[in-house]
């Protein structure tokens, strides 16, 4: 099996929106995407500075320090309004039956409701299937309707397993 260090975000495009590879640039924009404590409900903490922002983005573009991971990171950029609205992201990790991508989204709260996070969600998703992952998980807060909805958007479907009071959520991926 390829090491999952090997595959490195590319841009992306949907229908609406620009899927970018996050860049540590990007914090000043995406802190005042994700300035709203409600988005911290389910996931806990609070918002990032810019400067905190910046930091953590350029740790997640220096890569995993496992070279079996790769840390896959996506601005979305809605490409009528020329803005960021959120972020996808995928981390990629061999397991047992091969490939396994966990995803995760969060899209600033003026622009939910849109359908933005189950079009990022999904085009990333579609990706992920030109690559050597084979299956594709996400972990819900069971409380969280509008991020179930998101990975029911993207193919996923709600498993038995739990992880830190998440509900895993699963999809096999052919290739």
């Amino acid at each position: 099996m390829t090491p999952a260090r090997a595959v490195t975000a590319p841009a992306i495009a949907t229908a609406r929106l620009d899927l970018l590879p996050l860049r540590a640039g990007h914090a000043e924009e995406m802190a005042a995407v994700l300035s709203d404590p409600a988005l911290h409900t389910y996931i806990g903490g609070s918002p990032d500075t810019p400067r905190a922002l910046r930091s953590r983005y350029e740790r997640l573009t220096a890569g995993s320090p496992d070279p079996a991971v790769s840390w896959l990171n996506w601005v979305i950029r809605l490409r009528d309004e020329a803005c960021l609205t959120g972020t996808v992201q995928a981390t990629l990790a061999p397991s047992g039956r091969g490939t396994l991508a966990e995803v995760a989204w969060v899209v600033g709260t003026p622009w939910q409701g849109r359908g933005i996070a189950g079009e990022a969600a999904r085009g990333l998703v579609e990706w992920l299937g030109g690559t050597p992952v084979r299956t594709v998980v996400a972990h819900i807060h069971p409380a969280h309707r509008a991020s179930a909805a998101v990975a029911t958007a993207a193919g996923l479907t709600p498993t038995d397993d739990w992880h830190e009071g998440e509900r895993r959520w699963h999809r096999s991926l052919g290739g």
